[in-house]
């Protein structure tokens, strides 16, 4: 069971690196083929190198690379220590390495303003929401994004759309009024990537069964569901009548098997049936 259990270890450091190096050039990509061609400023510490690279000519993977490194030290001490660190950098460094070695061959893919601004955003946050699954982060306010996720509960992609609207401010005199508002449109696709990337496969349907006959639901969802089941007892508020109260936790996939035992069993049950962002136990995500 030990060396199993490091060989599962191996495998998921491996899946994970695989997942950061995608993230990082899909970045990279975003930036570079859709938005700087196009002067679209990005949010972030990346919109900041873009900036100098406008009215200085530094390059924009370079400036991002240096410009992380205070980040990646906060990050160090206060996300998760060497592993968010190294991570982290190993990101950094293969996304700023990508944006400066793309340069060369980097050409407008488009020029509809719609166009590079929706695609720029989408790939851009696929490829941030697929670093941070990984346990890492394309740093700069990514990493605050995550302090504040860790403190605060408040899901990545909305700290980073504020974040973004500093440096959109910041750049409104450079790339004029028109320019920004499609920043905004690539910062609001992004963030909607990321959080979709983040919930992928962690979603899952919550059911609160209020019934009088429990016995054949509560063996149906163990039994052909093959899921866990808590009772509870509930009183009710006008009648005084007890009633059993049935939670439990399914798949999306299972809600439909889950209403159809219910209203055969008990017509006149009541059940109340809503979104679970994230489920950690048997039969769904493990802690990691």
């Amino acid at each position: 069971m030990q060396t199993q259990s490091r060989w599962q270890r191996f495998a998921r450091t491996i899946y994970d690196y695989v997942l950061l190096t995608v993230g990082a050039l899909l970045s990279a990509t975003a930036v570079r083929f859709f938005l700087v061609p196009n002067q679209v400023v990005t949010g972030g510490i990346t919109g900041v190198a873009q900036l100098l690279n406008t009215f200085l000519g530094t390059p924009v993977g370079a400036v991002v690379l240096i410009l992380n490194v205070p980040l990646l030290i906060a990050g160090w001490r206060y996300l998760g220590g060497a592993v968010f660190g190294i991570r982290t950098l190993y990101t950094v460094v293969v996304m700023s390495l990508a944006i400066d070695g793309l340069a060369p061959f980097a050409r407008p893919i488009t020029n509809d303003p719609l166009l590079y601004s929706l695609y720029g955003g989408l790939i851009d946050g696929l490829g941030i929401g697929l670093v941070l699954r990984a346990r890492g982060t394309t740093g700069g306010s990514d990493i605050l994004a995550r302090l504040i996720e860790r403190r605060f509960g408040i899901q990545p992609g909305r700290s980073l759309l504020s974040f973004d609207a500093l440096v959109f401010t910041a750049a409104l005199f450079s790339y004029g009024p028109e320019k920004i508002l499609y920043a905004l449109l690539v910062a609001f696709t992004a963030s909607r990537a990321i959080d979709t990337v983040l919930a992928a496969g962690k979603g899952a349907r919550q059911a609160l069964i209020i019934t009088a006959n429990p016995d054949p639901i509560r063996q149906a969802i163990l039994h052909r569901l093959g899921r866990g089941i808590t009772e509870l007892e509930g009183i009710g508020g006008y009648s005084g009548a007890k009633r059993a109260v049935l939670l439990c936790v399914v798949a999306r996939t299972e809600i439909g098997f889950l209403k159809n035992v219910v209203t055969t069993v008990d017509p006149a049950a009541f059940v109340i049936i809503g979104d679970v962002d994230e489920v950690i136990g048997e039969g769904f995500q493990r802690p990691t």
